[in-house]
């Protein structure tokens, strides 16, 4: 079974037993979450599109770890005026593993 899930405002795919990065959660490691936010369900036989959002589905995952990505170098420069700016980035995530994918 596949769900397309939407969380934090970008949009991932799920499978059972699958382990995905998303945005950080403001949960505890171990903790169990469920997303509403379905936008697509398949189990190999049919395929549900939701308008914009599947009813009465939903896909449970547990936290598994928080972290923080690799730094990102953000540079700016404008030529021929000395203006040069360097500043690095790391964003924060949350580990996941879907546990359930339902259709009601």
């Amino acid at each position: 079974m596949q769900a397309l899930v939407e969380i934090s405002g970008k949009q991932f795919i799920a499978e059972k037993d699958m382990t995905i990065k998303v945005p950080t959660q403001s949960v505890n490691q171990g903790d169990k979450i469920t997303f509403d936010k379905v936008l697509y369900v398949s189990n190999n036989k049919e395929k549900v599109f939701g308008n914009p959002y599947v009813d009465k589905a939903s896909v449970e995952a547990e936290v598994v770890s928080h972290g923080r990505d690799k730094k990102v170098i953000v540079f700016k420069f404008k030529r021929r005026k000395g203006y040069q700016r360097k500043q690095g980035h790391r964003q924060n995530f949350t580990t996941i593993k879907i546990n359930n994918i339902s259709q009601v």
